[in-house]
């Protein structure tokens, strides 16, 4: 008996410890699940977090790159607009002798003349190496963002609007405006010089019309 009751409880014993032990399979996956969803949640946001980082990197690199271009253009812009100057009395020295004084000049006048020239014609290839261009906009649309106005002229030949006369030359460094050209603008185009014409001839018809009477008379 004693034999018996001793293999029922040792029966009894392992019987429990085979179902504790099968109870924790359900909570020990759901927390393996939690867990990698949360690891790939983690995940999504570290890779949103390169991605931005990337992007503003590249960003920053493109600005960076530009910055160092304008910088590289625009860096001889003072220098360049006190040289102008020289250049403006160049071109005023060129402009002094007319051309009957060419004509009649001595060969050391004319050797003069040259030189100056030359010299423009070098001046002006150096500022175009560092990226100032010089512009004269005869016959072109007035356009306020490269030209100055300093008066108008009346000129039928021309629409209004239009550059009639370029009193300075303009220069460009790079894409921007070093110095507007100043320029005098046409106020009346072809369309209004004939209908001036048409009033005046109107005008003067009806004159004649009225002096008539009187020189029948």
């Amino acid at each position: 008996m004693t034999d018996t009751r001793r293999a029922e409880a040792e029966t009894n014993q392992d019987e429990p410890a085979v179902s504790s032990g099968s109870e924790p399979a359900a909570p020990a996956s759901a927390a393996a699940a939690d867990l990698a969803e949360k690891l790939a949640r983690e995940a999504a946001e570290l890779k949103d977090r390169l991605l931005r980082t990337l992007a503003e990197m590249e960003n920053l690199r493109r600005r960076t790159e530009r910055e160092v271009a304008d910088t590289r253009s625009y860096a001889v812009a003072s220098l360049a607009r006190d040289i102008l100057q020289v250049a403006d009395n160049m071109a005023r020295a060129l402009q002094a002798p007319t051309a009957e004084l060419r004509q009649i000049a001595d060969a050391g006048v004319k050797a003069l003349l040259d030189g100056v020239t030359l010299t423009e014609r070098e001046l002006i290839k150096v500022l175009e190496k560092h990226g100032v261009r010089k512009f004269e906009p005869q016959g072109e649309k007035f356009d306020p963002n490269l030209h100055q106005a300093m008066y108008e002229v009346a000129d039928p030949s021309l629409p209004a609007g239009t550059v009639a006369q370029v009193v300075q030359a303009g220069y460009l460094i790079g894409e921007r405006v070093l110095r507007p050209a100043l320029v005098a603008v046409a106020k009346a185009g072809p369309k209004g010089a004939a209908g001036s014409s048409a009033n005046d001839n109107a005008g003067a018809s009806s004159e004649t019309t009225r002096q008539d009477p009187d020189s029948g008379a």
